[in-house]
């Protein structure tokens, strides 16, 4: 088991944001542009701990510095089912994250939520930037 999985479940969002590469590219399941740095995406992760009920992974995959993460969660009252795809640099931190979820009923809840974040998220971001 990787360590951001650890950090995931143990729902410690401290841990999880050290695992983050200070120019970390995070691709969201419902954003077109991808986010850059550990900042915006830390803030992102806070906020998806606040959306998401009943969250747990439920396989996982890896091949070398590649990892897939199958989870499933309820968010809005809708099952949705979805997938981290992690890559870690050589210095160990996560350099790539991408999600993607399923069905389209739950990522629109999850958008949704996620909107309902954005001031949240921003200032997050805004109070963790150096």
């Amino acid at each position: 088991m990787n360590s951001f999985r650890t950090a995931v479940e143990a729902r410690d969002i401290d841990a999880m944001i050290a695992l983050l590469a200070p120019d970390v590219v995070f691709t969201s399941p419902v954003v077109f542009k991808p986010y850059q740095g550990r900042a915006i995406t830390g803030a992102i992760l806070r906020g998806v701990l606040r959306v998401f009920e009943d969250f747990r992974y439920v396989r996982e995959i890896a091949d070398g510095d590649d990892h897939a993460l199958i989870f499933e969660a309820t968010v809005g009252g809708k099952a949705i089912t979805g997938c981290d795809f992690l890559h870690f640099g050589a210095d160990g931190l996560i350099d790539d994250f991408m999600v993607m979820v399923r069905p389209l009923s739950a990522a629109n809840a999850l958008a949704e939520a996620m909107g309902a974040q954005f001031d949240q998220i921003a200032k997050d971001a805004a109070a963790s930037t150096p």
